[in-house]
């Protein structure tokens, strides 16, 4: 009787398992599908003449030959 016992307790430890995993993956794709971001052109960063953090990047400025 114990071994019978023993294999049930197996089973479901497996189930729980595999339940975990199932949830683990749903919850990876959901992000995966609601990130908000993650371009480079988003994350990008520029610092201005005034040293001050912006996102756009800086006009090209000519210079004038002296």
């Amino acid at each position: 009787m114990a071994k019978s016992k023993a294999s049930f307790m197996k089973k479901e430890l497996e189930k729980k398992r595999l339940k975990k995993k199932e949830e683990k993956e749903q919850r990876k794709q959901e992000r995966k599908e609601n990130s908000a971001g993650g371009d480079l052109d988003s994350m990008m960063a520029y610092v201005n003449e005034f040293g001050e953090i912006v996102s756009t990047p800086p006009e090209k400025i000519e210079k004038k030959p002296e």
